[in-house]
């Protein structure tokens, strides 16, 4: 398994590398790696000759006050994992690799994030779209590979390969779960052992609120409030939103008698 720090050794591999790394896959990923990344690079590797993962913690997605300078990068870990999965490079960059000192340039998407996360996280989705740009651009990928964890951020990414015309397939892939129902995430290390069974609550009311809507409830006013009461009730929480959105432009829905996305963020 190759390991790239830098934008020219990465793009003069791919260049050696050639047709036999086509259709060749990129997996972004900030490193701590678990069982939802790991899923996310199998499957890239049944559709793709070749898979790059990034290990990038990126500085522009994180909002002031938020965990950048804690924010765990286990790297030898992480690449101990992926040469397990038969990666073909890791690419790992330092911030002033990717980001020049007087860098004036940033990916914005409008609309998408003016809801859920947007108005909570400043900044976030535009670090994201930059980021995101920003290695497609270096590494060319024919096909890239988010978890539908982060709906929002796969919707973001999604437009702008749309809007700026990336010849690149966005695979959205469903969210990995521990047995007890808690979605994975690397942030999940901050959790007391009390927190982490309260986050339980998180995923109860959401596959509550599924199975309502699939047996025929639209009343989203009735729906939120029960998650709501769900959560409450399993200990203290900051409840940032709970919301009942269309899929596509991630805007609040009045009831959910079509397709319908729930999404929610708790402190």
């Amino acid at each position: 398994m190759q390991v790239w720090k830098t934008i020219n050794a990465a793009r003069e591999a791919i260049r050696i590398g050639g047709a036999s790394l086509r259709p060749l896959a990129l997996v972004p990923t900030m490193g701590a790696l678990h069982e939802g990344h790991l899923a996310l690079v199998r499957e890239a590797r049944s559709r793709c000759a070749a898979v790059i993962v990034s290990v990038f913690v990126n500085p522009t997605q994180f909002s002031p006050g938020e965990d950048f300078s804690r924010y765990p990068r286990p790297f030898e870990r992480d690449c101990e994992l992926l040469e397990g999965e038969s990666v073909f490079a890791v690419f790992a960059p330092d911030p002033g690799e990717i980001y020049d000192a007087d860098a004036a340039t940033i990916v914005r998407v409008a609309g998408l994030t003016d809801h859920l996360c947007g108005p909570f996280r400043p900044g976030h989705f535009d670090g994201v779209a930059t980021i995101v740009t920003k290695l497609f651009n270096i590494l060319s990928p024919d096909a890239a590979f988010f978890g539908e964890k982060d709906f929002q951020q796969l919707q973001v990414v999604r437009r702008v390969v749309r809007d700026l015309n990336l010849p690149i397939e966005i695979i959205p892939c469903p969210t990995v779960r521990d047995a007890d129902g808690v979605a994975l995430s690397s942030r999940n290390a901050y959790l007391t052992p009390p927190q982490r069974v309260q986050a339980r609550s998180l995923s109860a009311a959401l596959f509550s609120a599924k199975d309502r809507i699939t047996r025929g409830e639209s009343d989203v006013s009735a729906l939120i409030s029960d998650m709501r009461q769900k959560i409450l009730d399993a200990g203290p929480a900051e409840i940032e939103y709970i919301e009942i959105v269309d899929p596509d432009t991630l805007k609040p829905v009045s009831r959910a008698d079509r397709p319908v996305r729930i999404a929610l963020a708790v402190r």
